[in-house]
């Protein structure tokens, strides 16, 4: 939705297919809106899309049998659902339709005999642009990139690249002999075996696949894989399997181009099902969370404030008591491994409009647990953590932070309540929404943060002892009256310690950050026309702006950027390649995004980068070079790409519980 109360005009039956219903009050009442579809069942999996930049245009996928019909049924909308154009489609749909993310009349589908269908009509039309395609991507404009295999097979090494910036009308190859690629941050990548049986190495692309450069990382055997953790147009993290089954591997951060790569951490816990719990803490930049995996067996979190520059351990929540035995007490969140393994219902929740709010599940102590994890909020980014709920929760992010909801979860329970903060989770006040209990699948808000409005979904036996599925929708506006004034809110410096110097206190990548924030102890709501606010501040550069050079590590006791020693020796291919330079003569490279001004600037290194390719690449030598760019030769590849009335009751969290 939008602001307008529309909500998405279909309820999932968890053992049917989609029956369609249609609501425009936020899901408080919704309407039988089957009869405009023509009482057709809609696809669990696939059945819904709804248009990225306009919430109106809805697309709806009809469960049909492919043996008795020579094509899909859609039913598009231009109204959220409350009218349906029937579509008869020449093909069959293998997976949901996909919008271009900033015009959605164009759409894009794989068939079920690996067709690649467009429509330029927002689905009215349809035309089958190339045959045998496997995967493709949205790209600049109205660029596709797709990969295809030429003779209808799917073997690793026999597919190939292709590009169009037509919509499908021209196109043009760019690299053979592939398995898959990504796109992400502007950055087209590409993993390449060179010649048969050699280890893997990444390329990528600046220019939409035009011009191709190796990517400087270390190279993966058959046992490893690459891994595009996070990307921008600034920079991307890269994780690189270790060999064998280690469950392990280390993350690179690129520099502008996402060409030169420096080691950022190592030993990351990445498991063999292709779950990481790598997570960008969106309320707050240059914050990132993710778990290592220690030699001992022991699984511990650590976080980044400056984009992977430097990580650390998590700090020890104030209100919580560290176990006796505890020698490294810490706090641990809880990722995509704990939810996947069903040990938390959810994972952690961050949103660019509620600055610097995080709420996570997690544990106190050495290492992670597996035990019933807690919930845990951060106020400031990750700093600075506070124990708040006890056992594992759903939760969601309301009124642009001013409010948070959370509900217990029990997989054999019913509840009947549901909990809500408004001062970042340190007191909770309890609101029974039912007189009838149900078993809870799911919270969901509309329109996503800025909303007053919780849904809360589940079911409960019915005489027959089957479910009844259940929807309540809390509109919190009736219980937080008062619009928030001038005087609740407070101006807050992001990525401050309050003790350091004031001239640099809260500079990070070479800017500080003032926000307009709503005070803790103001019960009030934002609104829906809340505007987060904010004033920048350039900062003077210090050693903390500066990332280490391709062939240089930060040592683990100083700030100094060390050769690593055996880089003379891997130079060759930079030197082949022209690519020599590329590097800087000082070991340091200003981090991607940073903007300091003037202040320290790291020393020379001509010693070290004259003895490399025999040349001498001083800052008048490298501008000699002509700058060249290589197309790319490709065998094979390999690469994973990691790519949404009651009685109410209050009591405030503990300050201080053992955690055993």
């Amino acid at each position: 939705g939008d602001g307008t109360g529309v909500s998405l005009p279909a309820v999932l039956d968890f053992f049917t297919d989609l029956l369609s219903f249609y609501s425009e009050d936020y899901g408080k009442s919704f309407h039988d809106v089957s009869h405009a579809i023509n009482n057709t069942f809609i696809k669990k999996d696939f059945g819904i899309s709804a248009g990225p930049g306009n919430p109106q245009q809805v697309i709806l996928t009809a469960n049909l049998p492919f043996t008795e019909s020579p094509g899909g049924v859609i039913f598009t909308s231009m109204d959220a659902g409350v009218t349906f154009r029937s579509v008869q489609l020449p093909f069959h749909p293998a997976q949901a339709i996909q919008f271009h993310y900033q015009d959605p009349k164009y759409l894009v589908v794989i068939s079920i005999d690996d067709g690649l269908w467009l429509s330029e009509d927002f689905g009215n039309s349809w035309s089958e642009v190339h045959e045998g395609v496997h995967t493709f991507t949205w790209g600049s404009g109205l660029t596709l990139f797709f990969s295809s295999s030429p003779k209808g097979t799917a073997r690793r090494g026999e597919l190939i690249l292709r590009r169009t910036k037509d919509v499908g009308k021209n196109f043009t190859t760019i690299a053979k002999n592939i398995v898959s690629f990504g796109y992400i941050g502007g950055f087209l990548f590409t993993s390449v075996m060179e010649k048969l049986g050699s280890p893997r190495v990444i390329y990528v692309s600046s220019d939409q696949g035009d011009h191709f450069r190796k990517a400087q990382l270390p190279s993966a055997t058959t046992e490893q894989f690459y891994s595009v953790l996070d990307g921008d147009e600034d920079m991307i993290f890269m994780h690189v399997d270790n060999p064998g089954d280690t469950y392990f591997g280390t993350i690179y951060t690129s520099d502008d181009r996402g060409i030169l790569y420096s080691k950022s951490l190592e030993r990351h816990l990445f498991g063999g099902e292709g779950k990481s719990d790598f997570t960008n803490v969106t309320s707050l930049r240059g914050v990132y969370l993710t778990n290592i995996l220690e030699e001992d067996g022991r699984i511990r979190s650590v976080i980044t404030f400056d984009r992977g520059g430097r990580w650390r351990f998590l700090k020890k929540p104030e209100n919580v008591n560290c176990p006796e035995t505890s020698k490294k007490c810490s706090l641990h969140i809880h990722g995509e491994h704990s939810h996947f393994s069903g040990i938390t219902p959810m994972l952690p929740l961050s949103e660019p409009t509620a600055i610097g709010l995080v709420i996570a599940h997690g544990s106190v102590g050495d290492s992670i647990s597996a035990a019933r994890p807690d919930v845990y909020v951060s106020g400031d980014g990750g700093y600075t953590w506070w124990g708040t709920l006890r056992g594992p929760h759903h939760y969601s992010i309301l009124d642009s932070g001013g409010l948070i909801v959370a509900v217990e979860a029990h997989r054999d329970r019913q509840i009947s309540s549901i909990k809500f903060s408004t001062d970042e989770g340190q007191c909770w006040k309890v609101f029974n929404f039912t007189d009838h209990p149900i078993f809870l699948a799911g919270l969901a808000s509309e329109p996503g943060t800025k909303t007053m409005n919780i849904s809360i979904f589940g079911y409960r036996p019915d005489d027959d002892d089957q479910p009844m599925w259940v929807a309540v929708t809390i509109d919190f506006e009736h219980l937080l009256t008062r619009e928030c004034g001038e005087e609740d809110y407070v101006q807050w410096l992001a990525h401050s310690d309050y003790d350091s110097d004031p001239e640099t206190d809260g500079c990070l990548l070479g800017y500080k950050e003032t926000f307009r924030r709503l005070k803790k102890l103001s019960a009030c709501r934002n609104g829906r026309g809340y505007v987060v606010s904010r004033q920048q501040r350039p900062c003077p550069c210090t050693r903390e702006d500066y990332m280490c050079e391709y062939g240089f590590y930060r040592h683990e006791n100083t700030s100094e950027c060390l050769l690593q020693p055996d880089f003379l020796n891997q130079t060759q291919d930079i030197c082949l390649n022209g690519e020599l330079e590329d590097l800087q003569n000082t070991g340091y490279r200003k981090i991607p995004g940073d903007k300091c001004e003037e202040g320290v600037r790291p020393p020379r290194r001509e010693d070290v980068f004259k003895k490399l390719c025999g040349k001498d690449i001083s800052p008048t030598s490298a501008n000699s070079h002509t700058k060249r760019s290589k197309n790319m030769a490709v065998e094979h590849l390999f690469i994973v790409f990691l790519f949404a009335a009651g009685h109410a009751g209050s009591y405030c969290g503990v300050r201080s519980y053992d955690k055993t």
